[in-house]
């Protein structure tokens, strides 16, 4: 979500830009990062269903996730808590995740800054969308569970997952309106904050008053380092932050919570304005054009005064980004490529042999599938049209409710965050346990899998044939803005 590095500003293009350029460059730079890693997403959980039901590999595979993790200083063990050794499998769920959710903490702080959320009337519409499509499936699943066992487990379809969504709309290419796109992001994220405050509610154990105190020091200490002594260097907050993870762990409070605290404590502006960093570029370029050599190719090492020159450019090109705007596009290739995609091959993989062929159509199987399918579809678009027909909302522009219905039903894609809340609800130390959590990932899987192609096809059937297109009830200003910003994907 920052501009490259290595790109010189253009002065009078700065100086035009306007607030909503900004914000639409975000926009699409995070949809290209979700969307193509939606792809490596479902090479991902494709792999762990393979990978769970191989003769040979599949006990190979089932037993890995068991193994203890260590890094281990005498008797100190970072990858423990309550004195015992992380398993690989807990490691990838609560420490990998951590900073799947500090990323997520991120996008949160932008997108209230200068984001879709800085804005009330911008972000009512997938807001109010993304509060029925929380209400509605948890709803469905509570009237659905009613005197079983697995009536806990009613928060695990209320998320939508926003690089398996993006990545099908990705398919699309630009016939989608970027005004969707914007929408189902904005939905996306608010369902994440909903998560957030789910997982920090209900899945907490035993509470450590002390090491509560100690990690809200950490986050003082966070807080202070940027507001009081404008620390940028990412090194203080991730070192901070780790240290504030671990207490959060072994306090009972889940620590993926962890990263979203700390992701709140990132400052958002930087060291140089925008005015500065260009002087300073100014100022550099002129040293290079004064140099005495009259041939700026005769030399293959640098002078010290010309390296000094260029360290100057990198270290303002560096201080003109906010740590917390530099953190969040740095993170993203590890979350969507390695974090996320590892998660689901190490969560996805459900051991089809032993069910029963019944199981994805009874008990809390069909339970998450209408309640993701029907459940997050109605809740969406219900609340969706709600605001636009009482006029507190307005519609997403070049879109009609055939394209909202499509867009609804890919809110129904709730993987990763589904999968994870489910892998919390469910003991798997109890043979039932298990039973369970395999029953929810089938779930999942059947559940996101319907809505995806449903969505796809009548996606696919409803938008305009080519993005140049002008739909009915669209102005042509609209249309030569839109053509004018361009594509999202």
């Amino acid at each position: 979500m920052t501009t490259h590095h290595s790109s010189t500003p253009n002065i009078h293009n700065a100086e035009k830009e306007t607030f909503a350029d900004n914000v639409f460059f975000s926009a699409r730079r995070a949809l290209s990062h979700h969307a193509s890693g939606g792809n490596v997403l479902m090479l991902a959980t494709l792999l762990a269903l393979l990978a769970a039901n191989i003769p040979g590999i599949s006990t190979f595979y089932s037993e890995f996730w068991g193994q203890e993790m260590r890094l281990q200083i005498g008797d100190f063990n970072l990858f423990s808590h309550a004195g015992h050794p992380m398993t690989v499998l807990q490691f990838i769920n609560d420490a990998l995740m951590a900073i799947f959710f500090f990323n997520i903490g991120l996008e949160i702080k932008r997108e209230i800054l200068v984001g879709e959320l800085s804005s009330f009337r911008k972000a009512l519409l997938p807001v109010l969308g993304a509060i029925g499509g929380m209400i509605i499936p948890v709803s469905i699943f509570f009237i659905m569970s009613q005197g079983t066992t697995y009536t806990d487990g009613a928060a695990i379809p209320m998320a939508t997952d926003i690089a398996f969504s993006l990545g099908i709309i990705a398919l699309l290419g630009s016939r989608v309106p970027s005004s969707l796109k914007i929408f189902l992001t904005t939905l996306a994220v608010v369902d994440d904050i909903g998560g957030i405050i789910v997982i920090a509610t209900f899945y907490s154990g035993h509470i450590d008053m002390a090491f509560i105190g100690y990690a809200a020091i950490g986050l003082l200490v966070l807080l202070a380092g940027g507001a009081v002594l404008k620390i940028q260097t990412k090194m203080f907050y991730f070192i901070i932050g780790g240290v504030v993870w671990f207490l959060v762990l072994n306090s009972g409070i889940h620590p993926t919570i962890a990263g979203v605290l700390v992701a709140l404590c990132v400052p958002s502006v930087p060291v140089y304005a925008p005015g500065k960093y260009i002087k300073i570029i100014r100022e550099n370029i002129r040293r290079f054009r004064e140099d005495d050599d009259l041939d700026p190719n005769s030399r293959t090492i640098l002078s010290h005064e010309q390296m000094d020159w260029l360290k100057e450019i990198e270290t303002a090109s560096d201080r003109v980004i906010s740590p917390l705007q530099d953190m969040e596009d740095q993170l993203h290739p590890l979350t969507d490529y390695l974090i996320i995609p590892l998660f689901a091959f190490a969560n996805a993989g459900i051991y089809l042999l032993d069910i029963e062929p019944t199981a994805v159509v009874s008990g809390i199987s069909l339970a998450i599938m209408v309640s993701l399918v029907v459940g997050k579809f109605v809740g969406i678009f219900l609340f969706s049209w709600l605001g636009v027909k009482t006029g507190i909302a307005p519609m997403p522009e070049k879109s009609n409710w055939k394209m909202m219905s499509a867009i609804s039903l890919l809110g129904g894609i709730g993987f990763t965050v589904s999968l994870f809340i489910a892998s919390l609800t469910f003991d798997t130390s109890y043979p039932i346990g298990a039973e369970m959590l395999d029953n929810a990932k089938l779930g999942i899987v059947a559940g996101s899998l319907t809505a995806g192609l449903l969505g796809y096809m009548l996606l696919r059937i409803t938008l305009p044939k080519s993005a140049n297109a002008i739909e009915p009830g669209t102005t042509s200003a609209t249309h030569n803005e839109q053509r004018q910003h361009g594509s999202f994907i």
